[in-house]
């Protein structure tokens, strides 16, 4: 059986926090069974991580330049955002209907290169990515290992949406502890045919899974996946860099 719990009793996370301590006490306090396993999966919403990383910007501090003014005067935006929007940016894909597709620096192809302006800390500032999140979800292991003496899997994810479909699903955008992906190519069905495309996004589907069990009108940051243990592994594995898919693969770009 697979279960995602949504941990209490987070508290508002703040720059230079200890994320994983944080983590560890409430799921220590508020969950049934206490305590962590090496067989648990944490889903972390990216936006406390952006938080105790620091990762907030000021847009009074911002002086946007002659191609942020030009693309929010012809889709009714901020400058200011937009240019912190061009700053993470590897590339702009696309500008329409208010929105800039961006490739970002570590090449999620996403609305607005992940900056956000939702559950911020105060206004006028947004929040952008983590600068390295896979970096960020080894981190946050490591240190659970320290406090716990478990190692459980890391994913850290952020809400994309999807081309041809409404609605937005949360995908992992950091990855430790976990093979992001299932390769079932090569097996076969239960016909006996050979399996040629079946490779499944186990990370995504759990950063999914992980975003029915919270309230977005809530403080739910953490969901303690449990029941997703034959996933779990003991190195830190390749990230959610495994997870994007090369340009010479890409066949929408």
């Amino acid at each position: 059986m697979l279960s995602a719990i949504a941990v209490p009793d987070l508290p508002e996370v703040a720059p230079g926090d200890d994320l994983a301590a944080l983590i560890a006490a409430a799921v220590r306090e508020s969950c049934d069974p206490p305590g962590l396993t090496g067989e648990d999966v944490l889903v972390i919403a990216h936006k406390v991580v952006s938080k105790a990383e620091g990762m907030v910007r000021s847009l009074r501090e911002v002086a946007p330049g002659p191609r942020a003014i030009k693309l929010a005067r012809e889709h009714g935006k901020d400058p200011r955002h937009v240019q912190i929007v061009l700053d993470e940016s590897r590339a702009l894909v696309r500008a329409a209907r208010g929105v800039l597709i961006c490739v970002t620096r570590h090449g999620f192809v996403c609305a607005n290169a992940g900056v956000d302006a939702s559950n911020v800390p105060a206004a006028d500032t947004v929040l952008t990515l983590p600068r390295d999140p896979d970096a960020s979800a080894r981190r946050i292991r490591r240190r659970l290992r320290e406090l716990t003496g478990t190692s459980p899997a890391v994913l850290i994810t952020d809400s994309f949406g999807r081309a041809w479909r409404h609605g937005q699903v949360d995908v992992t955008i950091g990855c430790a502890g976990l093979a992001p992906l299932e390769d079932w190519r090569g097996r076969d069905d239960t016909t006996g045919r050979p399996l040629k495309a079946t490779w499944i996004a186990v990370a995504d589907e759990l950063a999914a899974a992980a975003d029915l069990a919270r309230t977005k009108d809530g403080m739910q940051p953490v969901i303690l996946i449990r029941g997703a243990g034959r996933n779990v592994v003991d190195e830190d594995g390749p990230g959610a860099a495994a997870l994007i898919r090369p340009a010479a693969e890409d066949l929408f770009r």
